[in-house]
């Protein structure tokens, strides 16, 4: 036993030993290698690897093919926002049955869960080598696209799982590991999961969390804002009205929704600048260099407050622009259009007080040597559907850090892969029983 060891037990030891860091770190650069954009054959390419794997392991595994036009028509329909002709859900179980309908006595002790999609890569010239797909290792650090969200704790779930089998150890009750599809753009594998019946005790999100417990989550609500303006000639241009000047107020008023939003903040997101951000990603105005613009569309999202109801969250843009519209010359007679397409992340949190918090810090303290910090994320994730729609006990914890997500510079540290890997197949041992 190492000295890294010396807080596990024999039959954890036995699991620690069986995990094969050089595989490791190879399924993940293996993982980013594939381009699983959300919406992609990609990303259903990934999640049949993922059935193979979990099948060769001799899990009982799910694999289903999702009906998106059922799944949209659900009054708790996450949204969407990428193009999608498919998607496919895949659970996998050790040591009982992967049926949806398993009775409450074969329900897994612990689910660790993961998304194989990830967004575009934006500028190519901004990343390692130019190419966001390579999974190059750099004085111990793995870059790519999905580096830290989140194909390193995709590459931990399954390094857990091979460990288990590899070691020998007999489980007492079942271990499972989620595979879901479409979280960047809403959750809709992991609503397609819930719905289809998939349960278990407790569960853990292998999101990048920078060695914290992420025990909370902020919601996203995607909006649409568009802005009327009067087209003239750029020559005549007091003539018309430009659409640009009339969102000007409006980004200003944004701006002071956010800061009022972002008062008294739950305890939890201490060392959070902005726990509530409302953020524009895109504006879109004109269609002639000298012509007045006549429409600005501008898309964002929306921060929803820890237990805020989403319907309240919306409200409460949907009030400040129309006192803006009121107050404003122009505005007052061509009012801005507010809509709510795409992801519609709501807040999710676990209980404060569950005993499965203190059981994963446990397990990292047995592993890492220290007790982690217990935080709220400012993003949304699929812990609100597990958390609400399943009823079951999530949180985050996994390789990370999530200021390199969804940038060109994405990466996560081999060491941390490791250790993250390490403390997840400790919890996994003490959740299911394991023996010899």
């Amino acid at each position: 036993m190492t000295d890294s060891q010396a807080g596990v037990s024999d039959v954890e030891a036995r699991v620690l030993d069986a995990i094969d860091e050089t595989a490791l770190v190879q399924h993940l650069v293996d993982l980013i290698r594939v381009p699983s954009v959300t919406g992609t054959d990609a990303e259903s390419e990934l999640q049949h690897r993922h059935a193979a794997e979990l099948a060769e392991l001799g899990f009982d595994v799910d694999t289903w093919k999702l009906d998106l036009q059922e799944l949209s028509a659900h009054p708790e329909f996450p949204g969407m926002e990428a193009e999608r002709t498919e998607g496919y859900g895949v659970v996998g179980v050790l040591g009982g049955s992967a049926s949806p309908d398993v009775a409450p006595d074969g329900m897994p002790a612990l689910v660790l869960q993961g998304h194989v999609d990830v967004v575009p890569t934006g500028d190519l010239d901004k990343w390692v080598d130019r190419d966001p797909w390579s999974g190059a290792i750099i004085d111990g650090v793995v870059h790519g696209r999905g580096a830290c969200d989140m194909k390193a704790g995709h590459a931990a779930n399954l390094a857990v799982a091979k460990a288990l089998v590899a070691s020998g150890v007999a489980l007492e009750r079942p271990f499972a590991i989620h595979s879901v599809v479409s979280e960047e753009d809403g959750g809709l594998g992991a609503f397609a999961t819930m719905l289809r019946g998939h349960r278990g005790e407790a569960a853990v999100l292998t999101e990048p969390t920078s060695g914290r417990l992420v025990v909370a989550n902020a919601g996203a609500l995607t909006f649409e804002l568009r802005i009327p303006g009067r087209a003239a000639h750029g020559s005549t241009r007091l003539e018309g009205h430009s659409a640009i000047d009339a969102y000007l107020p409006v980004h200003e008023t944004l701006r002071a929704l956010e800061r009022e939003r972002n008062t008294d903040a739950d305890p939890l997101f201490d060392g959070t600048r902005l726990p509530y951000p409302i953020s524009v990603g895109r504006v879109r105005a004109g269609d002639w260099a000298s012509s007045v613009p006549d429409l600005l569309v501008a898309e964002g999202r929306l921060g929803v407050r820890l237990d805020e109801p989403p319907a309240q969250a919306r409200a409460s843009l949907e009030s400040a622009i129309a006192r803006l519209c009121a107050a404003d010359p122009w505005l007052r007679d061509h009012p801005v259009e507010v809509s709510w397409p795409g992801g519609q992340f709501a807040s999710g949190r676990i209980d404060g007080a569950h005993p499965f918090i203190d059981e994963v810090a446990g397990a990292i303290g047995a592993v890492e040597g220290r007790t982690p910090a217990r935080t709220a994320a400012p993003y949304g994730s699929d812990l609100r559907l597990y958390a609400g729609l399943g009823g079951i006990p999530t949180l985050h914890y996994g390789p990370g850090d999530v200021r390199f997500a969804h940038a060109p510079r994405e990466q996560v540290e081999v060491e941390e892969l490791i250790r993250v890997t390490r403390s997840l197949a400790v919890l996994a041992v003490r959740r299911c029983g394991a023996h010899r």
